[in-house]
């Protein structure tokens, strides 16, 4: 086999255009599709408003991805976006989101995904269980079945990926084309194989009745914002290919083109599936789907428990073939911030029998089975996308900063709709980070705390660096 070994960074690049498109579909896709749309739906109560949830977010995710491939076209290094807010603004910034990559967006999500891993390992498995408690003290739960389940799945993951770029890649090759099929066939079946169809009803619905009609247009853009938390999360993770950029072949070209198919195949999927969600249970029924299981609920409705069975290896599918991307690219953040002498100095170090950052990966596994056992799935989601969106904010800026501050740096994809877009992206992002901040702070606020502890460390790796 052609191995073809970076000798500044010792990785491998082994990842084409095909191995990064499904690395960015193949994160985007996990539990979230078959979940959130069942809390959307109760939150506008409006079938065309969830749908103008669902295009926003598809169109915020496109823009955001046309933006970032700027930055990974003109610098193809691991670390991705860590690397692009260090060259806009600083190594204080870089370094904070890279912390806060660490404990709560990229691991957060890790443990989220997990934990819906093992929450539909327990539609199958009934001794599954949250309820189901293997270890404690006292009253003191320390480890359910479902946290076991969890934990396992991010462990055997994180090995897999130890053993090579073009190992992870495979795995995400397989499960990504698996979950788009599936997708299709959830999509096919939907719309065309309905007796009675709910769609009509489901679009006509009112939205929330305590919209002042004083203030409608604000108050439906604010419910519309808040709402976006669930979809905003479910489409996350499509710039988790530009972590692994410096492993990609020809990435002037193959990174934007990636990320533009990646995060296109997926928002039509997105769309399309949520159409056909309510063309099968209406949005009566998709409110109350059982655990918000809003996927299983319609395969139920149509097929009863065999379609729920189904369905439950569907997502199981979805969700490890999504937590196998996020694993896979997470870790070359902090790999990249310890060979910048921020963080551990083993974490820095690659594997030199496969070319992998072994100990990153490790280290990342760590603290995501730390959250597995310690949050719940949507505190972990309000906690990632807070925090998430004020970096995509500052990294789009970053398009524009590095545009005065590297005038003549070699950008072989300039972002389309320029500088239109890219603000465009940066306003709406601001308006749902407002509106969470203000009617989600319980949630919000810890997540950005976060942000703001990473100051005090990042002086202490840095004084330990000057003394290096």
């Amino acid at each position: 086999m052609d191995i073809k070994v970076d000798q500044e960074t010792g990785l491998v690049k082994g990842l084409g255009l095909f191995d990064s498109t499904m690395i960015v579909a193949g994160s985007m896709i996990g539990s979230g599709i078959f979940l959130v749309s069942a809390d959307i739906a109760r939150q506008v109560n409006s079938g065309w408003l969830l749908l103008i949830v669902w295009l926003l977010t598809c169109f915020m995710t496109i823009i955001g991805a046309l933006s970032f491939a700027e930055l990974a076209a003109a610098i193809p290094k691991p670390g991705g976006v860590y690397i692009y807010l260090k060259e806009a603004y600083n190594e204080l910034t870089g370094f904070l989101y890279g912390w806060t990559l660490l404990l709560v967006i990229q691991t957060g999500t890790i443990a989220a995904v997990g934990v819906a891993t093992a929450k539909f390992f327990g539609v199958l498995f009934p001794w599954i269980s949250p309820n189901n408690i293997l270890i404690s003290i006292g009253t003191l739960h320390l480890l359910s079945t479902e946290q076991f389940i969890a934990i396992s799945s991010l462990v055997i993951l994180t090995v897999i990926n130890c053993t090579g770029i073009k190992t992870g890649a495979l795995i995400q090759n397989v499960f990504t084309m698996a979950k788009v099929i599936a997708l299709l066939a959830l999509i096919v079946i939907g719309l065309f194989f309905v007796t009675e169809s709910n769609l009509t009803t489901a679009i006509a619905a009112s939205p929330p009745a305590e919209v002042d009609p004083s203030t409608f247009l604000f108050g439906v853009f604010s419910i519309i914002a808040i709402a976006s938390v669930g979809a905003l999360f479910a489409s996350d993770a499509w710039f988790d290919l530009t972590f692994v950029a410096g492993e990609v072949k020809n990435p002037g070209r193959n990174l934007p083109l990636a990320l533009l198919f990646g995060t296109g195949i997926v928002s039509v999927l997105y769309i399309l599936v949520n159409i056909a969600y309510m063309n099968v249970l209406g949005l009566e029924g998709m409110q109350m789907a059982e655990s918000d299981r809003v996927g299983t609920a319609a395969m139920n409705y149509l097929y009863g428990h065999a379609g729920a069975m189904i369905m439950a290896v569907i997502i199981l599918v979805s969700t490890i073939g999504c937590n196998n991307g996020l694993i896979l690219s997470g870790a070359r953040v902090f790999w990249a911030m310890a060979k910048d002498r921020l963080f551990f100095r083993s974490v820095g170090t690659i594997n030199k029998r496969y070319h992998t950052p072994a100990v990153s990966l490790g280290v990342q596994c760590f603290w995501a089975s730390i959250i597995c056992l310690s949050g719940h799935y949507s505190d972990i989601l309000d906690y990632v996308i807070t925090a998430g969106l004020v970096f995509y904010i500052l990294t789009i800026i970053g398009v524009f900063r590095l545009r005065r501050k590297m005038p003549d740096l070699d950008r072989p994809y300039k972002v389309f709709g320029y500088p239109y877009l890219p603000a465009a992206y940066i306003m709406l992002a601001s308006f749902i980070v407002f509106n969470l901040l203000l009617y989600k702070p319980k949630y919000c606020w810890p997540g950005l705390i976060i942000v703001l502890s990473g100051i005090p460390v990042y002086y202490f790796w840095k004084r330990i660096k000057e003394k290096e």
